[in-house]
């Protein structure tokens, strides 16, 4: 069976995992505000903003099943956010320093149908935790020199150099971590149809 497939993401990790399944699909960039609410958890704003983003592509492209996905890094129930720069990420690595943060990996299914009252987004939500091993300044400013990973939330790719940094990693799903937790993902898109090995 041939669905139409949409990705509500611009992230090249995100497309690189869904590339993974062999299922043609198309980008839209949805247009979110990705701002959190007053007092809501790490937790809950990726799975908001995960149905948020799924709702966004769905509406842009009717009748198509359209992924969001959205991940949230918790330290102390505290949201960690993209560094964007090389200071914010040093104080970043250096603050989890012999810690665990849990990366908090939502993804979403929705359709709209122009004139159909739209059912609720399939969502779900993959812990990942991740504890970090006792770092320092010269040690942080090595691996940033090398893998300047400014546009990953905790500042470290796991799934590259970055896994030098930790002490250990726990999930059910290892992509979760990269930004889209396909075991969860394929299980959902072949309860509405979709046909993968």
């Amino acid at each position: 069976m041939s669905l139409p497939l949409v990705l509500a993401s611009t992230s090249v990790y995100r497309r690189a995992l869904l590339e993974r399944l062999g299922v043609a699909f198309d980008i839209v960039r949805p247009e979110v505000d990705e701002t959190p609410l007053p007092g809501e958890t790490p937790f809950d704003l990726a799975r908001r903003l995960a149905v948020a983003k799924a709702w966004a592509g769905a509406r842009a492209r009717p009748g198509t099943w359209t992924i969001g996905s959205d991940q949230v890094a918790d330290l102390d129930g505290q949201p960690i956010n993209k560094p964007e720069a090389h200071e914010p990420a040093v104080a970043q690595l250096l603050s989890m320093s012999g810690r665990e943060v849990v990366f908090h990996t939502a993804v979403s299914l929705a359709r709209y149908e122009a004139g159909v009252a739209p059912a609720d987004a399939i969502v779900e939500v993959v812990p990942t935790r991740v504890r970090y091993r006792p770092l320092d300044r010269v040690t942080v400013e090595r691996y940033l020199a090398r893998e300047p990973a400014y546009d990953c939330a905790g500042s470290a790719r796991i799934e590259a150099l970055g896994v030098t940094l930790v002490e250990s990693v726990q999930s059910e799903d290892p992509t979760a971590l990269i930004g889209l937790p396909l075991i969860r993902l394929c299980a959902r898109l072949r309860a509405v149809g979709y046909r993968l090995p």
